[in-house]
């Protein structure tokens, strides 16, 4: 048996993330929450209620599982409508619980990186537009500084917007998050405007803490033309690609949004990337379709015989990771993988999938990428949005009804990965068997 182990440099972050809304627990003040409470926007009407009960205090025994599995660094959101409660009210009291929080993960001697925006909001931000009005903008400024000055101390790795590419997508084309529009029209404004609060929470961390690192985390996507011969899937890939996967990290480079046929210069977006969070989980085949013109004349679906997830949301594609950190490179700044993982219930692909992907983000290494470090999605199941409790991400399984912990095999190795920084064959040998010869090919 081959013998080997894919080492990462000194000082590679190995994490995991979560965000507020799904781990917290009782977050009623958000949009996230009115929308809940409507019939037939969750499957099977699944309602966040007391998620994985971090606000009560149970975030330290998951801290100490992160920090036992040898992990050091996690990514976290904090909640707005918490900090925010009105228009006119900071609560010091929320915000010293995210003190503590962000203290809790320092004395473990564990790197946090906080996420200041994870697809929620307060309601009364909501019920003046949300991000339709731009008085957003500066509301968002003035909850960063909040924030800002609060953690200072402990933060130097901050994430403006989670996956804003996705969020308008979900949110103003296909209707399935809030604020529930399906009208392709109101993307680009939506757009320009979370790009003006990514440019002001940047600048406005740099006034307060000048060393700070300060990125997004865009949802990547790998898109491939189904027909390779065909010219029109080639340019309906290329034309999906821009609109989706580059439109927010482009801005930030250099200060213009750019969507379908619109254009607007946002001059103090210009150079606001300190890093590029690359969140990867599958690929999909698009193919020229002229009936479909509510999916700009496109249909996506996976690779026939690809391995599925339990609910078949992700394929497992990991040359995909290889691809979305060769994208990344376009914007020549440092990489963080900031989510990566697969719905897996039993456990029985995440092994594999951890493996390979991790093994393809070695590759990109060795050519001398600035990849920086990687974050797991996530450390313990939580509630996946729209999708419900029907989805399992954690390393560690949740029982919703009594929130009790079990760990799945993939913590183990997950474990055994941040201990040796890399990947070795006696990892993939005891936890991947099936795909070893491919990593570890005679």
């Amino acid at each position: 048996m081959a013998q080997a182990t894919f080492h990462f440099p000194h000082g590679f972050l190995w994490g995991t993330a979560t965000a507020a809304h799904q781990v917290e627990g009782n977050n009623t003040n958000n949009n996230w929450y009115a929308w809940e409470q409507e019939p037939g926007r969750i499957i099977q009407g699944h309602k966040s209620g007391l998620a994985c009960d971090w606000w009560n205090g149970r975030w330290r025994e998951d801290f100490q599982r992160a920090a036992e599995g040898a992990q050091t660094a996690h990514r976290l959101s904090v909640e707005w409508s918490r900090i925010q409660p009105t228009p006119d009210r900071w609560d010091e009291e929320a915000l010293d619980r995210y003190l503590e929080m962000i203290r809790g993960l320092v004395e473990l001697n564990i790197t946090p990186m906080v996420t200041l925006h994870h697809f929620t909001e307060p309601l009364w931000l909501a019920e003046i537009g949300g991000w339709e009005n731009e008085a957003a903008v500066e509301y968002f400024e003035k909850f960063v500084r909040k924030v800002v000055q609060t953690l200072k101390d402990y933060v130097n790795l901050w994430c403006t917007l989670n996956e804003p590419n996705g969020y308008v997508t979900q949110g103003v084309v296909l209707g399935i998050f809030p604020p529930g529009k399906k009208d392709i029209r109101l993307a680009f404004p939506f757009i320009c405007n979370l790009v003006k609060a990514h440019a002001a929470a940047y600048h406005a961390i740099h006034s307060i803490q000048p060393q700070a690192r300060v990125g997004m985390a865009i949802y990547y996507r790998s898109l491939r033309p189904a027909k390779p011969w065909l010219p029109l899937d080639h340019l309906i890939v290329n034309l999906q690609d821009k609109m989706f996967n580059d439109s927010f990290p482009r801005a930030a480079k250099d200060g213009v949004v750019r969507f379908l046929t619109f254009k607007r210069r946002i001059p103090e977006a210009k150079g606001t990337q300190d890093f590029l969070g690359v969140n990867y989980y599958t690929r999909d085949y698009v193919t020229f379709n002229l009936l479909r013109p509510q999916e700009l004349f496109s249909r996506r679906y996976f690779r026939p015989g690809a391995e599925l997830s339990t609910t078949g949301f992700i394929a497992n594609e990991p040359l995909g990771m290889f691809e979305a950190l060769k994208w990344g490179l376009n914007y020549r700044v440092p990489m963080y993988v900031t989510e990566n993982g697969v719905e897996d219930a039993d456990d029985h692909l995440r092994p594999r999938y951890l493996a390979e992907h991790i093994h393809q983000m070695w590759r990109a290494v060795n050519f001398n990428w600035p990849i920086k470090g990687y974050f797991h999605w996530s450390l313990i199941d939580n509630f996946e949005w729209e999708r419900g409790w029907t989805q399992r991400f954690g390393l560690w399984e949740l029982d919703v009804e009594t929130q009790a912990r079990h760990k799945r095999p993939s913590a183990d190795l997950y474990a055994d990965i941040c201990r040796e920084n890399g990947l070795s064959a006696d990892m993939v040998a005891r936890y991947a068997p099936d795909v070893f010869s491919i990593l570890f090919p005679n």
